[in-house]
């Protein structure tokens, strides 16, 4: 794994176990969907190739496929820092927020209260906006924008009350990239009584989730932004489960984590993160297995990214004209930039884009609040992100078409 530290060798080893990447196309839209390694392709069509099968029989089909489920259950709980019973598998993060709003809204109603943060996604906002209905209240922790939209826990504390019920915060902003004290929001969340989630959607393909670690109740993160495949994880810490009365079929436990799980799972889906997992783990990580292998695979993440990340700050300022949103340094964020130039619209910028052959995204991206308070509404703005796969040449290329040149 010492090639891994060695520059452009190492882009290129990494790359070639992305078969997207060798069309030379630069992805800068990783923020909306990461491209997928080998080993998630091969492990989708062996899956498909040898049965498609449900799981729970004794036939050999279904027997794959349940060791396929209860396996993916399982390392996702190592690549989460929790339970395998704390994890459920769904179809989609606004699928499995929306779900558990559902459950809350049997819980809550007139008089109490949930805390949104002002960079949320709305899959971390609309789910809890639609309890208004039955007559809770929503308040909004609002970023300090004159410090580039930075979340400040003691605004927080002072808006909670003994009738605050929950407290929603991303780990890391999908607008801005700005990443949030979690650890203290859920803090200050539990001393009013209230209970924590945290949007990991945006954080988990540049930093290793610890749920622990960061204290909140629920958590989740889609498995298409970390390498895998179109499906998403919710954590959900063990001793609420029995409290949350889910949609569910009659017959499931009320405290098993099934009843968070309608309908079937997408089995081949399963078997290609299994195989994206494999790939932090043997890849980045070294070989080593279970978290220890995910934790090397971090640190090699953070050590390719930091220094794109800084290089890209300091290029994007250099822009004359060009608005850069968001915070100024690289601390307190990941390679995430939004950013408009003079004049332009920002899809007419990502259309030029596109056609030197840079994808990046254009609009609000599902985070209105943000892109409101900035004053961005609706046409929005251009938003850059990289990941660990990402060359000097793809942030060159960007650089010189926000430039204009060829």
């Amino acid at each position: 794994m010492n090639r891994l530290h060695v520059g452009i060798e190492s882009a290129m080893f990494i790359q070639s176990h992305f078969p997207a990447l060798a069309s030379g196309f630069s992805f800068l839209d990783n923020a909306a969907g990461a491209q997928v390694p080998k080993s998630c392709i091969e492990g989708i069509s062996s899956f498909l190739s040898s049965a498609s099968c449900n799981v729970g029989m004794p036939y050999p089909g279904s027997q794959a496929a349940t060791h396929i489920k209860e396996q993916a259950r399982k390392e996702t709980a190592e690549f989460l820092g929790c339970k395998p019973s704390e994890v459920a598998i769904g179809p989609s993060a606004t699928a499995l927020t929306f779900q558990l709003s559902r459950a809350f809204s049997h819980l809550w109603g007139k008089g109490d209260e949930v805390i949104i943060s002002q960079l949320e996604h709305e899959a971390d906002a609309s789910p809890w906006r639609n309890l208004e209905r039955n007559g809770l209240s929503v308040k909004v922790w609002k970023a300090r924008w004159n410090e580039g939209g930075r979340l400040e826990p003691a605004d927080l504390k002072a808006l909670v009350t003994p009738k605050t019920k929950l407290v929603a915060v991303t780990s890391a902003a999908n607008s801005l990239g700005t990443t949030p004290d979690v650890a203290a929001a859920a803090e200050i969340a539990h001393a009013a009584g209230a209970w924590a989630i945290t949007d990991m959607v945006h954080y988990a393909p540049h930093y290793l989730p610890d749920v622990q670690k960061t204290g909140v109740d629920f958590a989740f993160f889609s498995a298409y932004k970390v390498f895998g495949p179109h499906m998403a994880f919710l954590y959900l810490r063990e001793e609420l489960i029995p409290q949350l009365p889910a949609d569910k079929l009659w017959f499931i436990p009320e405290d098993s984590l099934l009843k968070f799980e309608p309908g079937t799972n997408n089995h081949e889906c399963l078997a290609g993160w299994l195989g994206s997992l494999d790939y932090l783990r043997n890849v980045l990580g070294g070989g080593e297995i279970g978290r220890k292998g995910l934790v090397n695979a971090y640190k090699q993440i953070e050590a390719i990214e930091k220094p794109l990340l800084e290089q890209a700050l300091e290029r994007l300022k250099a822009i004359p004209g060009l608005n850069l949103y968001g915070m100024p340094t690289p601390e307190g964020r990941v390679g995430t930039f939004c950013l408009n130039l003079p004049g332009q619209t920002p899809l007419t910028v990502a259309e030029r884009l596109a056609k030197v052959g840079v994808g990046v995204a254009a609009g609000h991206y599902y985070a209105t609040m943000p892109m409101q308070a900035l004053g961005l509404w609706p046409d929005g703005a251009i938003r850059a992100s990289i990941a660990h796969y990402t060359a000097q040449t793809d942030l060159d290329k960007l650089i010189a078409g926000l430039e204009g040149s060829d």
